[in-house]
């Protein structure tokens, strides 16, 4: 049976937003120390909004991500079950 590339896609988003809530909720929960230095860091890449203004119309736009260890550990495992199922 072929897979989907739309299921693969799924699969990691599925993936990076479960790790990314659990990124978080460990942020929250877990003591000051190494786990959550470790875990809860998370960097920002994206492109900063910026507005394009014609006389009738204006557009803004961007958009940035919020990545943590554990949702690139998620969305590897999102890529690991769709190769294995």
């Amino acid at each position: 049976m072929r897979k989907s590339y739309w299921m693969l896609i799924i699969f990691v988003l599925i993936g990076g937003l479960l790790g990314g809530i659990l990124g978080e909720i460990l942020r929250v929960m877990a003591p000051h120390g190494n786990i959550q230095t470790i875990f809860a860091t998370h960097f920002n890449p994206g492109i900063s909004p910026f507005t394009i203004d014609m006389v009738l119309l204006k557009f803004t736009v961007g958009f940035e991500l919020k990545i943590n260890l554990l949702s690139l550990i998620g969305m590897f495992l999102g890529i690991y079950l769709y190769k294995n199922v």
